[in-house]
């Protein structure tokens, strides 16, 4: 007899439907065909153990199991669940009615209890596209499915459930989320606000500023002044996520099995900080089967290079593309899998080895020249990439100890999107969303400069030796300073304050 089941493949952050096909036949073996991978094979040994383990059976006859289409790869044991239902309906072990209305996935344990999945969210948006009734997947997963509407999502616990269900000797109540509820009810929550920052003011209007335009940081700065700090406070004055980057952010990191257990979907900004040890694969993506990189799971939302100086050169590098594009694109010999990576990059670093480089009370102890050294650790292309260095400094014991009250996030958070709503004004029928994305073209068109501006620009590339990339920072910082200010022209205040925050690029600062 022949039944057909339904999976589906997750490539990049898309699924794709695979239909697997189970005949049975006269004879005694055992065929597993359409490019399966070792765990997909393994995947024999586990249904045999689970079926026996709840009063089935795989049955003694030839078997043959096709995964089509067959020139897509299968991956991991997700497919267990699909396999064995197949197996069961074959044989009339159970009703195969039902089972052409279902999308199945699912890793079986030995017992026949059922393990979480990746890529859940993918696979119930390809359900809802190829027209199924519903999706049957483990309990673990079913909230994170449940976020696309109109599909019918069934948590279950094991085998025995799965096999109740379709034979109708059980009913199971699909699993409900309210999605507007459950997204405005995390949207603003977190743990950090700027208000726990005491003084460093003019680090909060730096990343004000960034947050505004959605600008590259590196702050710089000697051990214990606040960066990291200061950074992981960034994102609470991010502009909230709508629910469409949010539902984007949620497929990136079901795709990583980076999701929460109970979790659907992921309302806040993403914060990640990888350690300075990372490789270039785990940054950008890929592997032999590949998976979202960091640059990735940070899409949306922040990615935090602490140290940044301690990272390996090769992997600082591997970011300069995906720093322009906001894609990253993993090539393989027969196919090729395409990541978004729209994130700020944020770094923080030591001015020197030692950390006391312009330190205002403690001397730096290095040789001559190590200063230079260790700021070149970091290549010019991608300092050029970096739109505002700004010089983090101690905070005196006065302010510290001051019990006066910092601004609050949500305040700041306020005039960030009063100008993110200018530039989407600005950018209204267009892929970009914010003035650091702006290319030559629109730079001209928006970023126009009066005479007194244009001498004092013209005076600052002489003396820093800016490049031409720098000068078009330079240019896109001011815009973003004149929309907080909900000003129409770039005044030379504007430009002048932009020119500060490239500390990196000022004459003998390394000595």
């Amino acid at each position: 007899m022949l039944v057909k089941v339904y999976g589906s493949a997750v490539s990049g952050i898309e699924a794709t439907l695979i239909t697997v096909e189970v005949n049975i036949a006269q004879g005694v073996n055992f065929f597993l065909v359409g490019l399966p991978d070792s765990a997909v094979k393994e995947s024999q040994q586990r249904i045999d153990a689970a079926l026996k383990n709840n009063g089935y059976r795989i049955p003694g006859m030839m078997i043959t199991i096709n995964m089509a289409p067959a020139d897509i790869r299968k991956e991991g044991s997700s497919y267990d669940l699909t396999l064995a239902i197949g197996i069961l309906a074959a044989s009339d072990q159970i009703s195969s009615d039902k089972v052409k209305d279902y999308l199945i996935m699912g890793e079986l344990s030995l017992d026949g209890g059922l393990q979480p999945i990746k890529g859940v969210l993918p696979i119930a948006l390809n359900a809802k596209e190829n027209g199924f009734k519903g999706v049957i997947l483990p309990a673990q997963n079913a909230r994170e499915a449940a976020i696309v509407s109109g599909l019918d999502v069934y948590g279950i616990q094991n085998i025995k459930e799965a096999i109740d269900f379709l034979n109708g000797d059980i009913e199971l109540q699909p699993v409900k989320v309210n999605v507007a509820e459950t997204f405005y009810t995390q949207l603003s929550h977190s743990d950090f606000d700027f208000a726990d920052v005491k003084g460093q003011e003019n680090i909060k209007r730096a990343l004000e500023i960034a947050a505004s335009g959605g600008h590259n940081v590196l702050l710089i700065g000697p051990p214990g002044a606040g960066k990291t700090m200061l950074a992981k406070r960034l994102p609470t004055v991010l502009p909230p996520l709508t629910l469409e980057e949010a539902l984007e952010t949620t497929k990136i990191h079901s795709v990583a099995g980076k999701t929460m257990d109970g979790v659907g979907l992921i309302a806040t900004r993403p914060f990640r900080s990888p350690h300075h040890t990372i490789s270039d694969v785990a940054l950008v993506g890929g592997g032999s089967f590949p998976q979202p990189g960091e640059i990735s799971l940070a899409h949306n939302g922040v990615l935090f290079l602490d140290e940044l100086p301690e990272f390996k050169r090769t992997v600082l590098e591997v970011m300069r593309q995906p720093l322009e594009d906001r894609v990253i694109r993993i090539s393989r010999a027969k196919f090729t899998v395409e990541y978004p990576a729209s994130f700020m990059l944020v770094t923080a670093m030591n001015p020197c080895p030692c950390g006391y480089y312009n330190h205002p009370t403690k001397d730096c102890v290095c040789p001559p020249g190590m200063v230079q050294k260790y700021i070149n650790r970091i290549s010019g292309p991608l300092l050029d990439r970096i739109d505002i260095h700004v010089e983090v400094v101690p905070v005196a014991y006065g302010e510290l100890s001051s019990e006066r009250a910092s601004e609050k996030s949500e305040k700041v958070r306020e005039r960030v999107v009063a100008a993110r709503k200018i530039q989407a004004k600005r950018f209204e029928g267009t892929s970009i969303y914010c003035n650091a994305q702006m290319t030559s073209k629109q730079l001209k068109m928006y970023c126009k400069i009066n005479e007194a501006g244009n001498q004092l620009l013209k005076t600052a590339m002489e003396k820093l030796n800016l490049s031409a990339r720098a000068y078009d920072r330079i240019l896109k910082v001011s815009r973003t300073i004149a929309d907080l200010d909900n000003s129409e022209n770039i005044e030379t205040q504007y430009l002048a304050e932009a020119i500060n925050y490239r500390s990196l690029d000022r004459e003998n600062w390394a000595g």
